[in-house]
């Protein structure tokens, strides 16, 4: 008897018997994952006991993802320019300095904001009262000198630009532009309606955990009025107003349907990026070991890329992680849209579930489409 309800296509078998693998080996273990190629659902599974197929859940930076889709947009548009200056949207935010840093720089990690002293209400991250925090904040490091994940702080840069330049909020941007034309199961916003779809991320708790200095990197990096971040979408409030940078909720299902309407379209419709677009969107702008964190990490604008600690795709892939390992991608090497999402905090990044199943999915396309072998040439 299969472990996973669901499907996948003949050339992903392989891909369902690692994921059966996983849930015959855990049996707290819940997830779900689907992927589309070539704009055409290929896997959309789900099993364990806490996520049912028609469950969303927390997904957190997997969000800023999501988000960066709406920024690509105004790309595209023509009314966000990279390598403009924040300030000529955003006039208050030249304060301190910070008249030279670009949008380029803001989304790529390297403004130096990562918080504020003090920290912000979690009422607080998608209002301009927080951007207006924001930008009266000097930052940490000369702006481009070097580069470190703005874990919370990207969300509201990123929501402030398209305040200044549509007027609009990014998530009402994000659902009439994106989540309702397409149907995607993802929300920056979680209506009322689908509060009973929710399902709590579950994670453990170390009773031993270190102090955190509020006022190291760490902590300004971190510094929502909780006690740990995995707490933020189990929170009604966080979940309602929908942070771009952490709050987002929906299915595996969702995010691989998002990634594959930018990139490859949907069953034969067109993608709503351009290839322009998704090129300049998913350049590499920096990598190396991050200042915040002191790990490996590698971006483009605001999406991760793959290296060797977050190895998800090819050289062409761009996604994000979020912090229960969730995994958002799409690589046009293989015009593959991954989701994934657990129920429980796993460990991300190349060792975890989420990568493996990645990697696996990668070898199905490259042998549906005849990819040759590593070592091989045709």
């Amino acid at each position: 008897m299969p472990l996973s309800s669901g499907f996948a296509a003949p050339e992903y078998q392989a891909v369902r018997a690692l994921f059966e693998s996983f849930l015959g080996d855990d049996r707290e273990y819940s997830a779900q994952l689907a992927v589309y190629q070539s704009g055409n659902k290929v896997l959309d599974l789900s099993g364990g006991p806490h996520l049912a197929s028609d469950s969303i859940t927390g997904a957190y930076s997997c969000t800023k993802g999501v988000a960066a889709f709406v920024i690509g947009l105004l790309v595209q548009d023509g009314l966000l320019d990279l390598d403009g200056p924040v300030a000529h949207y955003w006039p208050e935010f030249a304060a301190h300095g910070k008249g030279a840093i670009t949008v380029r720089h803001a989304l790529s990690h390297r403004a130096g904001l990562l918080g504020v002293e003090g920290g912000f209400a979690l009422s607080e991250f998608t209002t301009a009262d927080a951007a207006r925090r924001l930008a009266a904040t000097a930052p940490l490091w000369r702006p481009g000198a070097t580069f470190g994940y703005h874990a919370l702080t990207i969300g509201i840069l990123m929501e402030e630009l398209c305040r200044r330049v549509t007027g609009s909020t990014l998530q009402e941007l994000y659902d009439a532009r994106i989540r309702v034309p397409f149907g995607v199961d993802f929300f920056l916003g979680l209506p009322e309606d689908q509060e009973h779809r929710y399902r709590d991320v579950l994670y453990n708790v170390d009773p031993l955990q270190p102090w955190l200095d509020p006022l190291g990197l760490d902590g300004l990096n971190g510094n929502a009025a909780v006690s740990t971040v995995m707490e933020l979408p189990n929170h009604r409030v966080i979940r309602e107003h929908g942070m771009s940078s952490a709050g987002g909720v929906g299915s595996a299902a969702g995010l691989a349907r998002l990634y594959a309407a930018a990139t490859t379209g949907l069953d034969g419709g067109d993608a709503f990026l351009s290839a322009e677009t998704i090129r300049t969107m998913s350049e590499e702008q920096v990598w190396g070991l991050d200042r915040a964190s002191g790990l490996d990490n590698a971006f483009a604008i605001v999406f991760m890329k793959p290296h060797p600690s977050r190895n998800f795709g090819s050289h062409r892939a761009f996604g994000h992680e979020g912090a229960n390992a969730a995994l958002g991608f799409a690589d046009p090497a293989y015009d593959l849209a991954y989701g994934y999402i657990p129920g429980r905090q796993e460990e991300g990044r190349t060792p975890g579930r989420a990568h493996r199943l990645a990697h696996a999915v990668r070898q199905a396309a490259g042998t549906a489409r005849h990819v040759p072998a590593a070592g091989t040439y045709s």
